[in-house]
């Protein structure tokens, strides 16, 4: 069985804004590029990712490609201590992400579905109150258009990497 993982990967300018907080303030800064996180982690074998991989296609045709607009720096505390680029709820985006979470596709989401992109984990209390703090002051404002989501699959030292990318949209 192999993990694997839907996600979006914004553009190179939005990805070195949020690298230039995740090397300092996100141990998986080496594992993965920032990204929205479509789908969590899950398992499946060869023969069954190719199915899901032939159900990505449809998804992909089906939905709309979306504007990412990431507008504030926010917090999931008290929940955990991490820290974030707030993306936009778009109703293009909703509805993909209902998309990748239907029976097919192994049931709905776990969590309710907040877009955004990790820029500081895993931190102290303490930490986490100072890097907030200074982070939401230098804020962000980006907007640009996605046309493609990718599935990643997890490779034996824990990175993440493509397995395959889906075009969002009808050509």
């Amino acid at each position: 069985m192999t993990k694997f993982g839907i996600a979006v990967f914004p553009s190179k300018k939005l990805q070195d804004l949020a690298n230039s907080y995740r090397k300092r303030y996100d141990p998986h800064y080496s594992l993965i590029p920032p990204h929205i996180t479509l789908k969590n982690p899950f398992e499946a074998t060869d023969e069954e990712i190719k199915k899901i991989a032939d159900k990505l296609v449809e998804v992909g045709e089906q939905t709309k490609p979306f504007t990412l607009r990431a507008y504030k720096i926010s917090s999931f505390q008290p929940v955990n201590n991490v820290i974030y680029m707030k993306v936009d709820s778009t109703p293009e985006l909703l509805a993909l992400h209902d998309a990748l979470h239907t029976e097919e596709l192994g049931g709905p989401a776990e969590f309710s579905f907040v877009p955004h992109i990790t820029i500081a984990q895993k931190l102290s209390d303490d930490e986490h109150s100072d890097v907030f703090g200074s982070l939401r002051m230098a804020g962000v404002n980006h907007e640009e258009k996605i046309d493609r989501f990718h599935l990643l699959y997890q490779l034996e030292n824990g990175s993440w990497t493509v397995y395959e990318t889906f075009r969002i949209g009808k050509e």
